[in-house]
């Protein structure tokens, strides 16, 4: 259990070494010399089908499309969404304007500029934003509210979330993720549709955000 090549025995010496050289006033020093060989990811192939894989296990309808067809995808889902819950689309300020391209007549949009009131933007069909990185691992994709994203109310309002993932927006797990991220900016995690369940496991959507969440997966 205690073996020299022991984890155990690794992590007292480092612990002695950084001793030893706080009392020489060296300790900054040795804490930088140290090994550090960590695993950096989980996975390191295949990360866009397990992302896929993943966000569909949380019910959320994924796609994957290629890039010159991202604007033809779009407005497909939206002309579909249209149909069942007609109402104007909210557009976050810094989308894409190649995103919109070739919307069908019948399709309107919003910008919330000024911010739109609760009342109004509940009833809207839906919303169409990007994100700022999404994780394999979990199926989770995550909003910093830059560019394109929205305020926070956008994506929890609305029943109906349309989100565009990059392919080299997903990243392997939570550490490769967090990694992108900027601390300082505010974060919205969502790991499918809105969903929680009473004691006695009885699923209910929409509680707490969208029912309907449809993620587009850009290919490079």
């Amino acid at each position: 259990m205690s073996g020299s090549g022991s984890s155990k025995d690794a992590i007292l010496a480092r612990i002695r070494a950084a001793n030893r050289s706080s009392a020489e006033g060296d300790a900054d020093a040795a804490y930088a010399a140290l090994a550090r060989d960590y695993l950096r990811a989980h996975h390191d192939a295949g990360i866009v089908e397990l992302f896929a894989e993943r966000a569909a296990d949380y019910r959320a309808v994924v796609e994957r499309v290629p890039g010159p067809g991202l604007a033809a995808a779009i407005a497909r889902v939206l002309a579909a969404r249209s149909a069942a819950a007609p109402g104007p689309f909210v557009i976050p300020d810094g989308l894409p304007g190649g995103w919109l391209d070739g919307l069908p007549g019948e399709i309107t949009l919003a910008r919330d500029e000024p911010p739109l009131p609760a009342a109004e933007l509940d009833r809207l069909s839906g919303v169409v934003t990007g994100c700022a990185v999404a994780i394999a691992e979990t199926g989770t994709i995550i909003l910093d509210h830059g560019p394109g994203q929205g305020r926070r109310a956008l994506t929890l309002v609305p029943d109906f979330h349309l989100v565009v993932v990059q392919a080299a927006q997903v990243a392997a797990d939570l550490p490769d993720a967090f990694g992108r991220l900027d601390p300082a900016r505010p974060h919205t995690l969502i790991s499918g549709p809105s969903a929680t369940s009473d004691i006695e496991l009885i699923r209910v959507e929409g509680v707490h955000g969208p029912r309907n969440l449809h993620v587009l997966i850009a290919e490079a």
